[in-house]
């Protein structure tokens, strides 16, 4: 009886226009870090704006868990809503330090790899982006929710390849002369991999969401 109630009860809407303010900006933030991988002169203005973006995801996430806080009906459960929220965020964090590292190290240039695995990053954020208001109507739409998620969970597949690759090129390269490089080579992979790994944890909390919604 109290399902039945629940359901029939209005539920506030703001949630999904935040999930996809968000889901926006990690976008955006993608989008900077991957023009960062181009190097030369824009890496250090590319970077401050991957660092706004940051910001902006920041007063996002705080107005979510506010709403869970104030709202007596929400779309979905109030942990699901704080797990997904937090998981979009953890992955704009990770890419603000990415981008600091990238500054830290004073790198400029960078390798195919690198710049791969940045397109991976790209289309991530451009998948989480057309599944999250789709949210609103996973009931209809929880098949291409799904096969959107499914797509993340390959791109990330891919990015440790492209890691392991890289690496390896890497360490060939700067073997017998540089081992600064290859340190600071490792640091960034290490940073881009986790930038993927942390959309594919959005990507499996969104498919919880289905899962137990639908």
């Amino acid at each position: 009886m109290l399902q039945w109630f629940y359901a029939l009860m209005p539920k506030e809407p703001r949630f999904f226009a935040l999930f996809e303010q968000h889901a926006a900006i990690l976008s955006a933030g993608a989008r900077a870090l991957r023009a960062m991988l181009d190097g030369g002169d824009a890496v250090a203005e590319r970077c401050a704006e991957v660092l706004r973006r940051e910001k902006e995801a920041d007063e996002v996430t705080r107005q979510v868990m506010l709403a869970v806080r104030s709202t007596f009906i929400t779309p979905f459960d109030r942990g699901d809503i704080k797990d997904l929220i937090t998981s979009m965020d953890d992955a704009i964090d990770q890419m603000q330090k990415t981008a600091k590292a990238i500054t830290l190290f004073e790198v400029t240039s960078f390798t195919d790899e690198m710049r791969s695995v940045g397109n991976c990053i790209v289309s991530c954020a451009g998948l989480v982006e057309r599944a999250v208001p789709l949210l609103a109507t996973m009931t209809k739409d929880s098949q291409q929710l799904i096969d959107l998620c499914v797509q993340i969970t390959r791109i990330e597949g891919e990015a440790d390849d492209l890691h392991e690759r890289g690496l390896k090129n890497l360490y060939l390269a700067t073997q017998k002369e540089n081992a600064m490089a290859f340190f600071m080579g490792n640091e960034i992979y290490d940073h881009l991999e986790k930038v993927v790994d942390r959309f594919d944890d959005v990507a499996n909390q969104i498919q919880g969401v289905v899962i137990e919604h639908v």
